[in-house]
């Protein structure tokens, strides 16, 4: 008999986490000024923060895991355990990096720890906020993944994470 994984850890923080293979990606690559960084806080959990500016045609501030590319036949949800103060961030996915679109979700954050699970099933193409006329989500592989926050206003913010995984 053969056993399916339920889940699939695709980063587990901790205090010794190696974030080289994060990514962050601000609207400064549109000559925007928002801020942001990744660092691991004393409890050795993830903390994505910083400012997002409307200034200079900016407004979105990202961070990018390019893991190897990983086969998610077996898998219909992201789920990212995280809390911080409430907001909206999208949830992006690529089966390829060399696409120009990802795939998005949103997600509501509160300042309680939850599992926030996506069904990757309802992941919409979109390029530079702009849903696009193709399939949702093809869920063969996961090439990259990314939190992005982009509310279209200025503001500050916080989002703690603990885990992410595929179930």
């Amino acid at each position: 008999m053969t056993l399916l994984n339920s889940s699939h850890i695709l980063f587990d923080f901790s205090k010794d986490s190696d974030l080289s293979d994060w990514t962050i990606v601000n609207d400064g690559v549109m000559g925007g000024i928002s801020q942001s960084d990744l660092t691991i806080n004393a409890n050795g959990n993830a903390l994505f923060s910083g400012k997002v500016s409307l200034d200079y045609n900016g407004g979105f501030a990202s961070v990018r895991y390019n893991p190897r590319t990983i086969d998610v036949k077996g898998y219909s949800k992201l789920v990212i355990r995280c809390k911080g103060p409430a907001n909206t961030y999208q949830v992006r996915a690529k089966s390829s990096r060399r696409e120009r679109h990802s795939y998005i979700e949103y997600i509501n954050v509160s300042e309680d720890w939850q599992e926030i699970e996506v069904d990757m099933a309802m992941m919409y193409p979109a390029f530079r906020g702009y849903e696009m006329d193709m399939p949702n989500y093809p869920k063969a592989v996961l090439d990259e993944f990314a939190i992005l926050i982009g509310n279209k206003r200025y503001e500050e913010f916080e989002l703690e994470i603990d885990w992410i995984k595929l179930r």
